[in-house]
């Protein structure tokens, strides 16, 4: 199957993949919305066959985690009805969910699934790349930029206080220059 008769838009799935206790996950909920099936239908097939899904495959979030998630969510009333918090599938999980539902519509959209982890991962990475560049050039020109910045800063302190020799004549300086004349331009001088 192409990208270009894809069953679901990629935008589509990357919109349900969940950073949840430090794992990229997809809610119950949303992949029976993918797979075009009910909740309690994915779930019963799920719990089924239990020993295909362990831990790190597939988790049921808390109460808190729930509640968490449904305070953050726009579209909390998807969840509303429910009684008991979601399950979430990691990659792995919704792998095995291939080998659980036979659909040719599940296979198809595990497919765009493990597609739209893959493109995730990579984009993360490249934001990663792009941090640790960031970072080498704070530090390579952080130097620099100091010097420059002191530059600025003494540029900017206020000139520092000089004394100045006192306004009018001290009494001996006065003393010393009556006892002289001056002489100007009109006595010869």
């Amino acid at each position: 199957m192409t990208k270009s008769t894809s069953i679901t838009p990629p935008e589509r799935i990357e919109r349900f993949i969940l950073l949840l206790r430090g794992q990229k996950v997809i809610l119950d909920a949303d992949l029976a919305e993918l797979y075009d099936v009910e909740t309690r239908v994915l779930v019963q097939a799920v719990k089924r066959n239990a020993e295909r899904f362990p831990d790190d495959f597939m988790f049921r979030l808390t109460k808190e985690e729930f509640a968490f998630l449904r305070s953050q969510s726009v579209t909390s009333s998807q969840w509303g009805g429910r009684r008991y918090p979601p399950y979430a599938f990691t990659e792995q999980g919704v792998a095995m969910l291939s080998s659980v539902l036979r659909s040719k519509r599940a296979v198809q959209v595990n497919i765009e699934i493990m597609r739209a982890f893959v493109r995730l991962r990579e984009i993360l990475a490249t934001h990663k790349d792009l941090a640790r560049t960031l970072d080498a050039l704070e530090r390579k020109y952080d130097a620099q930029f100091r010097v420059v910045f002191d530059a600025i800063r003494k540029l900017m302190a206020p000139p520092p206080a000089r004394t100045r020799p006192p306004v009018g004549f001290a009494t001996e300086m006065a003393a010393s220059e009556r006892g002289k004349k001056r002489k100007g331009p009109r006595d010869g001088g």
